[in-house]
């Protein structure tokens, strides 16, 4: 886990900053530091449009000078950069979002990311003194985000540092076992005699299956589903399962 603090620079719109509180409360950060902000009323906009981060992000937000996070923190800038290059920029080369976590993983430092104004940004003087830059890529004809989604992708790209865990935990994927690999062949292999695949044309099919199941790494529960589909398939070709009969193992799949 990395101490990441956000920062708003000079917002106008209270809306903004509640947003983007409530966007510090979806992915797991906590401090946020106000430079020059709008007056954040406690029955306007700012808690309206913070949800549960109205309880904690919100009241505890620090106003500070902007030489407060350069002193203190190692600086992300999150600015449009678009169709700008090392003659033009005073931080080139830019970080998009989703490179913007690994590079923070190496950082020994506190961090904190400096969201800029609604219509200009930060200026190129502030920037000067922020040590990365980070863009959202966008369309040439419409580059510039609102302030409020570009802090929700970059926030959202930087989960992986900011939350212990997700609602949706990737899931370990084992491969069945070899015997249960090739038994899945061999009853593919029996299905096609039984459906009358032609004769000359069942090796190559077969390696056309070994080559799928191969790519497709099938758990020990999906080989084993499999097969019982081939050989109800096979049962149900040559007759033995009438066309319109049910099975509990029907029922259930």
């Amino acid at each position: 886990m990395v101490d990441i603090a956000v920062a708003v620079v000079g917002a106008e719109t209270p809306g903004n900053v509640g947003t983007i509180a409530r966007s510090m409360k979806n992915f797991g950060l906590a401090e946020l530091y106000l430079v020059d902000p709008p007056e954040l009323d406690p029955d306007g906009e700012a808690y309206g449009f913070a949800g549960h981060a109205r309880e904690d992000v919100l009241p505890n937000a620090e106003t500070v000078p902007f030489e407060y996070l350069v002193e203190n923190f190692y600086t992300v800038a999150c600015t449009a950069t678009t169709n700008q290059d090392a003659t033009s920029h005073v931080r080139y080369p830019f970080l998009e979002p989703a490179e913007l976590a690994g590079k923070l993983a190496e950082v020994d430092a506190d961090v904190c990311v400096v969201f800029g104004r609604e219509r200009v940004g930060l200026t190129n003087e502030e920037l000067a003194e922020l040590d990365r830059i980070c863009s959202i890529p966008a369309s040439g004809e419409y580059p510039v985000l609102n302030l409020a989604q570009a802090a929700t992708i970059v926030l959202y790209e930087l989960r992986g540092l900011t939350v212990e865990s997700t609602q949706h935990p990737e899931e370990a994927h084992e491969r069945a076992e070899e015997h249960e690999i090739e038994g899945l062949y061999a009853t593919f292999s029996e299905y096609l005699h039984d459906i009358g695949h032609p004769d000359e044309k069942i090796p190559k099919t077969e390696r056309l299956f070994r080559r799928l199941v191969g790519r497709a790494h099938p758990t020990g529960r999906e080989a084993r589903t499999m097969r019982g589909v081939l050989r109800r398939g096979a049962m149900r070709a040559s007759g033995e399962i009438p066309r319109d009969s049910s099975s509990d193992a029907e029922r259930e799949g």
